[in-house]
């Protein structure tokens, strides 16, 4: 085909939708949530690694990094890192939920949705809460 042939077979082709043409909804923000919360463990899996090595390797490597877990700036990390575990957790359990074939109508979407989101939220302050009264 020559290539004034395949640029009008192009030129044909209906456009990919974009996120403008999209009414928004809380399934799609949770997708998007979900994805940045992965990328958010990545980060922050690195950082408590790079804290445990410190740790490992004595006092003088240590504090270098204990603002990781120390200080407003630490534990605004870790209360963020829990929640996006929980969040990609259950936003996982969603999908997989979803691939079974169960909760594909409009109601059914959005209430395991909200209860992902809620649940995520629940989970991270029950985690907070209970070891405050431990420690």
């Amino acid at each position: 085909m020559a290539q004034a042939e395949l640029d009008a077979a192009a030129d044909k082709r209906p456009l990919s939708p974009h996120l403008t043409v999209y009414k928004p909804m809380l399934t799609m923000a949770m997708s998007m949530a979900h994805r940045i919360s992965g990328v958010a463990l990545y980060a922050g899996s690195a950082l408590l690694a790079i804290y445990l090595l410190a740790l490992a390797f004595g006092p003088g490597a240590f504090s270098a990094f204990s603002w990781i877990a120390n200080g407003f700036v630490g534990h605004l990390f870790m209360l963020l890192y829990s929640w996006a575990l929980f969040h990609h957790l259950l936003g996982g359990v969603r999908h997989a939920v979803w691939d079974r074939g169960l909760y594909m109508d409009a109601k059914g979407r959005e209430l395991i949705t909200q209860a992902s989101l809620g649940g995520s939220i629940a989970l991270t302050l029950m985690t907070w809460i209970l070891t405050t009264l431990a420690g």
